[in-house]
């Protein structure tokens, strides 16, 4: 019962963990990350980062995994998100600068 449980909350877990992936979608339709926090995606992987080091202390697979999948995930989820504030800010100063 216990490794039945262990593998229906690894597989739920991995779930969550591209989970985000929905959020990807959403920046790369309306390009655009603006209402998306990246402090909160940080904390975030704080966490997951503990989670996959405290995963691979015990050697269990069933915390590894999921939080190691959540934490690349969120990792692309972040690199994706600056991208659109980079482009989006250079795109307001481009404009800012032929208005003057």
């Amino acid at each position: 019962m216990t490794d039945a449980l262990g593998l229906l909350a690894a597989s739920w877990g991995v779930l969550m963990a591209i989970s985000p992936i929905l959020q990807i979608r959403r920046m790369l339709d309306r390009h655009s990350s603006a209402d998306l926090s990246i402090s909160f995606l940080c904390v975030l992987q704080i966490g997951f980062a503990l989670w996959v080091a405290y995963g691979l202390s015990l050697r269990n697979a069933a915390i590894f995994v999921p939080n190691s999948v959540a934490f690349l995930v969120g990792v692309a989820t972040i690199v994706i998100a600056l991208r659109y504030r980079e482009s989006h800010g250079d795109a307001a100063h481009h404009h800012r600068a032929e208005e003057a």
